[in-house]
Order: C-alpha cells, then structure tokens, then sequence
C-alpha cells in the first residue's frame, strides 16, 4: 500500500474553494464566506482538511445545516480523506465581516439591508433612511425596519 502524499497549499486553497461554494440556507446567493463565517482552513499532506467557522450567533438554527453543507462540499475534493467542521468560539463574528459583494446581492435580490454602526439603516430599495419597527425579524439575526419614504418594510442583518 502506497502512501499519496498531498500538496497543503493546494488543498487548502481547493478546500476553500469548495467553502465558497456554500450559501447560507437563511440567505441564499451569498456564500458563507462572504458572510465571514469562515476563520480558518487547515490541510495536512494526508489529505485531512479541518474548518473552522464563526456562527452569526450560537442560538442559530442553521448551524448543523450550514456544518453538514460545508462537510459534503470539502469532501468531494478527490485529494481528501476526512473533514472536520467546528464552530469556533472566538473571534465573536460581527457584522463588518459581510463583504459588500454579500451586501449588494443581499440589498437587490432579497431586500435585506445590513446595519452597520448607530446611524440609520439605508432603504436597500431607495437608500433613505429606515426606523426600526421590531428589534426581531424573521430569525434572531435580523431586526424589522420600515422606509420613511417609500414606505417598505425591510429586514436589517444586524450582530448585537
């Protein structure tokens, strides 16, 4: 029995990849990289490829779901032998960490606009300033705002 062994760089770069691929079942059309979930990506030359992933917040439902997702995506490399996928503790994910391309996609395909900092969450369908209505929305990372101009109601990603 021969021994393969795999370049680490390339599996890793394949394993993230592989990551990328995977879209948040509450926000689909953005990976969860781009929700920057993903903190780490670890490759041995045996071909074994651990995860590691920053959850929106600890409570969410999604979690098994997004792990299992990632799990099947990784271990359809052909060079891999075992994934493991674990939610990190820290660092605490916050919202920075949504890149804009997740953003746009979230503001013009799914009326979901992100808020930032303290100051008024922009109307993803006409940019003017929105008011929260209810501190929850339709999961626990999620907030109801309305538009003071063309009235829409929105949901706000939002970390506190």
């Amino acid at each position: 029995m021969s021994t393969i062994t795999v370049d680490t760089t390339l599996l890793r770069d394949a394993a993230l990849g592989a990551v990328a691929t995977v879209d948040d079942p509450e926000i689909p059309g953005v990976s969860i990289v781009d929700l920057g979930l993903l903190e780490t990506v670890t490759a041995t030359v045996d071909g074994r490829v651990a995860i590691g992933l920053i959850p929106t917040f600890s409570g969410c439902p999604a979690l098994a779901m997004i792990a299992a997702d990632v799990e099947a995506a990784v271990a359809a490399l052909p060079e891999v032998e075992e994934v493991t996928v674990e939610w990190l503790r820290s660092p605490v994910w916050t919202i920075e960490r949504v890149t804009e391309d997740a953003r746009r996609t979230m503001a013009t395909d799914l009326t979901l606009a992100v808020r930032v900092d303290s100051n008024p969450t922009p109307c993803p369908r006409c940019g003017s300033p929105t008011e929260e209505k209810s501190e929850f929305g339709s999961s626990r990372c999620r907030a109801v705002h309305r538009c003071g101009s063309c009235l829409e109601v929105i949901e706000v990603m939002r970390d506190r």
